[in-house]
């Protein structure tokens, strides 16, 4: 028998009050296709090759959490497009980071078949750092979280 699934809405942690909203892989490839310019429905599904129904889903929670939002479509047609807010946009050091991890651990040499670049001059991008209030990098066992009093 299937269960109902958990939520985490009500979770002390951020990251699982993140994962509630963003936590499935295919909200996460909604985010990076809308990053890179992509904005009606059909366009969403023709890169992912997801079912209507499940793309239809990830993007009403995506509007719904403040994520993503309707706009009308920029030729004037009767469509409407989906954008991303500026919590949405503020996703993008999650896809850079969630890239770069992916180009060093899941592919093997020569495979993988383009860069994330910056795109004014078209250079590779730098690893992303994790840095202290000081400027130091920080390093996997260098932050811990911290119960704020209140």
């Amino acid at each position: 028998m299937k269960g109902k699934r958990t939520t985490l809405e009500t979770s002390t942690c951020a990251i699982a009050r993140s994962l509630e909203v963003i936590g499935d892989w295919w909200s996460l490839l909604i985010i990076r296709d809308a990053l890179a310019g992509t904005r009606r429905f059909g366009e969403f599904q023709k890169s992912l090759g997801l079912a209507k129904n499940i793309l239809s889903n990830r993007l009403l929670k995506l509007v719904a959490c403040g994520v993503m939002t309707t706009v009308p479509a920029s030729d004037g047609s009767a469509y409407k497009e989906y954008v991303l807010t500026e919590r949405g946009e503020r996703l993008y050091l999650v896809i850079a980071a969630l890239w770069q991890w992916g180009e060093e651990f899941c592919f093997p040499p020569g495979q993988l078949s383009y860069d994330l670049v910056d795109s004014l001059k078209q250079e590779k991008l730098s690893p992303i750092e994790l840095k202290a209030q000081d400027g130091r990098t920080l390093g996997p066992r260098d932050f811990s979280p911290r119960v704020l009093l209140r």
